[in-house]
């Protein structure tokens, strides 16, 4: 899970101030490390860290990243490690200079990285994003130099022609190199017009067909915005739509730049120079629309957006050949979007209020003689599952606890001792609230147990007579491996217990789980009321069932490779880890 953002602005506007406040606005999807990349005249200007946007990105940082085409990522690491050479965005300088920011997960990443070494590409780190990015740049760069393109000569060196001062000078503000190439290199690459920097840009056609060839050999599910150094951007999603993919536009406005030294994205009034249209791709709309951009859609699964300089977007679908159908990750609706986004035009906020209501229906059909007194959000992502579920119940609806908003999410936190340090950190009970009543608390889902735990031990020292706990998603019973760093199934709570060895192990007095086909109506019924055609969803983590599949040993090796980074994570590591936390929690 991470965020990624991507902004063109044919008028020449810089684009640092919005992809900045992109960013922030995605932040939930990943606090592990932030990154930036823009383009300003054949150059890039990259800066990305560790850490949360606010953090990372200061007024020096912003100012320096000049250019009216930008990327932008926040990362929670999945897979490699946390390390700060593996935020993102990744680049490569062959062929033009490509940038790019990937939301996923690629699980033949391995056999991938095996390839790329057989065609002389080196991969230096343990990212899968670098792996795709390689992918990509090495199909562009295959189609570039076969034979039959137009824009390459077979010619030896030594017949090579100059390119010419004129040539000489755009090749070089377009950042590609004049140097005459030895004898004993492969035959030469000659561009047709040296003199113009447009005639050794790719084509759209060449684009297509790399990412064509891109989609056929990578196997997950993966969402990516890339910038190819003097064309512009392109953006394109897995072939099933599993990660989240949505596009804008905005006609150009006149920015005044701030005190703190990054432009100002705010709306105001058109430009007079250019009235081409400004494009933003985003992982989630929240960020489109709170930036002032109109909301087209989402990128299709198996299509690729291009926005070139010279403006206007191009939408392609790159497997015509073999489409698939949309299974989007329902993880993404149960707890990862914000409230406020729209997913494959069915509303985030809409479908939590109807997992509120059919989990508040399960509740009286096998329930009805309950005895619960007051429902509690464990917040922030369940409060409005809660608020339709007591509603439905008709029964109170309380904030029971208050949150510290400076603690990151616990679920994406990398050790669990972190994660069980940090639920108390982040929340505290309103005592007020659970003093001698049977609470219903109601989480978004329970995966590993260790916020849940945390959460009903507090109900109980304020006071509660009983503790119930709802979740408005199904028992987790397998790992989420298309970009969700879900535990193995040995970690998760639900493996090998019903609903009542649940409950003791979380030492609530029930348990009650959202139905499976329940949860897969909140999003059916909301889009059949949209009008929008649904088609399925990935629910892999609830039924194990991988519309990509997954070859051979793939879950048994993914849980040694995450046993054994756990086992080898030394206590040191887990110390300075709290001691960040307690930090965050303090300022």
């Amino acid at each position: 899970m991470c965020g990624i953002v991507g902004v063109i602005s044919p008028s020449g506007d810089p684009v640092i101030g919005l992809v900045y406040e992109a960013l922030l606005a995605l932040q939930h999807r990943g606090q592990d490390a932030a990154g930036i990349v823009t383009e300003d005249a054949g150059r890039l200007c990259l800066h990305k860290d560790n850490g949360m946007v606010r953090d990372v990105f200061g007024p020096e940082q912003l100012r320096a990243l000049r250019g009216d085409v930008g990327i932008g990522h926040v990362r929670y690491p999945t897979a490699g490690t946390s390390s700060c050479a593996e935020a993102q965005p990744f680049y490569v300088n062959s062929p033009y200079g490509i940038t790019l920011g990937h939301n996923g997960n690629l699980t033949n990443a391995p056999k991938l990285q095996h390839e790329l070494l057989q065609e002389l590409r080196h991969i230096n780190t343990g990212s899968d994003s670098e792996v795709l990015l390689n992918v990509f740049a090495s199909e562009l760069l295959s189609i570039l130099t076969q034979p039959s393109s137009p824009r390459v000569e077979r010619v030896d060196s030594d017949d090579a022609p100059s390119p010419g001062p004129d040539g000489a000078k755009a090749a070089t503000a377009a950042g590609v190199s004049t140097t005459p190439t030895t004898k004993a290199a492969s035959p030469a690459v000659r561009w047709s017009h040296l003199a113009g920097v447009e005639a050794m840009l790719p084509t759209e056609a060449e684009l297509v067909q790399a990412l064509r060839a891109v989609l056929r050999r990578c196997v997950g599910g993966y969402a990516v915005v890339a910038m190819v150094t003097g064309y512009g951007l392109l953006a394109f999603r897995d072939p099933h739509g599993i990660r989240p993919l949505s596009y804008g536009r905005r006609r150009p406005v006149v920015e005044t730049p701030p005190s703190s030294g990054a432009p100002s994205p705010s709306p105001g009034a058109a430009s007079p120079a250019n009235d081409e249209w400004e494009y933003m791709v985003s992982s989630e709309s929240a960020a489109l629309t709170s930036l002032g951009f109109e909301l087209i859609g989402d990128v299709p699964p198996g299509h690729a957006l291009l926005l070139p300089r010279s403006g206007g977007a191009k939408l392609h679908n790159v497997m015509p050949e073999a489409p698939k159908p949309l299974a989007p990750c329902v993880f993404e609706y149960v707890y990862f979007a914000r409230p406020d986004t729209v997913l494959d035009g069915v509303s985030v906020y809409r479908t939590r209020l109807r997992m509120g209501e059919y989990l508040a229906r399960q509740i009286l059909d096998e329930w009805a003689s309950h005895d619960i007194d007051v429902v509690v959000p464990i917040p922030d992502t369940a409060r409005t599952a809660a608020l339709e579920c007591a509603s439905v119940l008709g029964l109170k609806y309380r904030e029971g606890f208050m949150k510290n908003r400076y603690v990151g999410r616990t679920f994406i936190m990398p050790v669990q001792g972190l994660r069980k340090k940090s639920v108390r950190q982040k929340l505290s009970a309103i005592q007020s609230e659970f003093n001698g009543r049977n609470v219903l608390l109601v989480d978004d889902s329970i995966v590993r147990g260790t916020t849940s735990t945390q959460i009903i031990a507090m109900a109980r020292e304020a006071g509660a007579k009983k503790v119930y706990i709802a979740s408005a998603a199904p028992p987790v019973r397998h790992p989420n491996v298309y970009g969700i760093d879900m535990p193995t199934k040995a970690e998760l709570v639900a493996t090998a217990r019903d609903d009542d060895a649940i409950a003791a192990e979380l030492g609530a007095d029930r348990v009650i789980y959202q139905r499976l086909d329940d949860l897969k109506k909140s999003v059916s019924d909301e889009a059949a009321e949209q009008g929008v055609p649904f088609q399925g969803l990935d629910c892999s983590c609830f039924d194990g069932v991988y519309v990509t599949g997954l070859g051979g040993d793939y879950l048994t090796e993914l849980a040694q490779k995450r046993g054994g980074a756990a086992d080898a994570a030394p206590s040191s590591a887990c110390h300075l880890l709290d001691r960040l936390a307690v930090s965050a929690a303090s300022s």
